[in-house]
């Protein structure tokens, strides 16, 4: 598994300014947290879209292709980080 944090630095206000995303081998997405500047944090899984948010219905791009677009900072966080965020979002 993959686990990486976006900062989308470009984001308006219906736009999430943090998103977190557990990606299986192939770079598909299976869990997703997205946090906005106004505090909202939705989420999904395979079972559940919070907020009308659901997983890509793409893989996503290699970390190298998110950073060649100036307005995302993606980096590779542990299982452990992703855990609590999760957690926290879907408490």
């Amino acid at each position: 598994m993959t686990y990486l944090k976006v900062m989308w630095n470009t984001a308006r206000a219906h736009q999430p300014v943090l998103i977190y995303s557990e990606l299986d081998p192939e770079r598909w997405e299976l869990r997703k947290v997205e946090i906005f500047r106004d505090g909202r944090v939705l989420y999904a899984d395979s079972e559940i879209e919070c907020g009308g948010r659901g997983l890509s219905t793409l893989p996503l791009p290699s970390l190298e292709q998110i950073a060649a677009d100036p307005v995302f900072e993606p980096k590779v966080i542990s299982k452990a980080e992703f855990e609590e965020v999760w957690a926290k979002a879907t408490a």
